[in-house]
C-alpha cells in the first residue's frame, strides 16, 4: 500500500466516523468528565499495548495542559506502575488488574475510561464492572459494535471499525477533542 492509500483509507474512516455521528456520546463523556474533574473526583484510564499509551497520552494531557494554562486535573492512567501491575497479575489474575486499581483509586462520582478497540479486554471490562460497583460513571472507547464493552459502560464510544490500526488513529481525533472540551469548560 502506498501512503497516499494509507491516507486515503484513513480519510475515508474519518469520513465514516462523521457519518457515525458520535456526537451523543462523546458530548455525554465530556459532561461527566468535566463534572467529576470539576468536583476533584477522579478520571481512571485503562487500556492495553496501543491502548495502554492512549491512557497514558490522555493522562498527560489533562495533568498537564492540553492548549491552556489551567490547573491540574485528577487523571491517571492505570497500569503504569510495574509493581503494582505485577503484583495484582502474579498474586491474583492479570484479568483483575485494572479493576484493582479502580477499587484504590477510585471513588463515587469519578469516571473510569476504558479503551479496547475490540471491546473485548477481560481487564478493562473487569474495571468498569468495579466502576459501577462504585458508583462510578463508566465510559467505554472501543471499535465497531463496542464488544462486550458495550453492555458494561455507561457511554459508548464506537469508532465504525474493526481494523485496530485505524480505530486508534480515530481514537487519538476522539480523546482530542474531548481533551480540548474538558479544558475549556473546567478553565472556564
Amino acid at each position: 500500500m502506498t501512503l497516499n492509500a494509507y491516507l486515503a483509507d484513513a480519510a475515508r474512516l474519518l469520513g465514516e466516523t462523521v457519518e457515525a455521528d458520535l456526537e451523543v456520546p462523546v458530548e455525554a463523556a465530556i459532561t461527566v468528565i468535566t463534572a467529576a474533574l470539576g468536583h476533584d473526583k477522579p478520571l481512571l484510564i485503562c487500556g492495553n499495548g496501543g491502548s495502554a499509551a492512549d491512557a497514558s497520552h490522555i493522562a498527560g494531557e489533562l495533568v498537564g495542559c492540553y492548549s491552556i494554562e489551567r490547573r491540574a486535573l485528577k487523571a491517571i492512567a492505570l497500569g503504569t506502575d510495574p509493581a503494582v501491575l505485577t503484583a495484582v497479575s502474579n498474586d491474583i489474575a492479570f484479568a483483575a488488574a485494572f479493576a484493582r486499581e479502580v477499587a484504590a483509586l477510585g471513588d463515587a462520582g469519578g469516571v473510569v475510561l476504558g479503551i479496547s478497540t475490540s471491546g473485548e479486554s477481560e481487564n478493562v471490562f473487569q474495571a468498569l464492572k468495579q466502576a459501577r460497583l462504585m458508583a462510578m460513571t463508566s465510559i467505554a472507547l472501543t471499535g465497531a459494535g463496542g464488544g462486550r464493552l458495550a453492555a458494561a459502560s455507561d457511554i459508548l464510544i464506537a469508532v465504525p471499525s474493526r481494523a485496530t490500526p485505524r480505530i486508534q488513529e480515530i481514537h487519538t481525533c476522539l480523546y482530542h477533542y474531548i481533551c480540548e472540551q474538558v479544558e475549556a469548560r473546567i478553565a472556564g
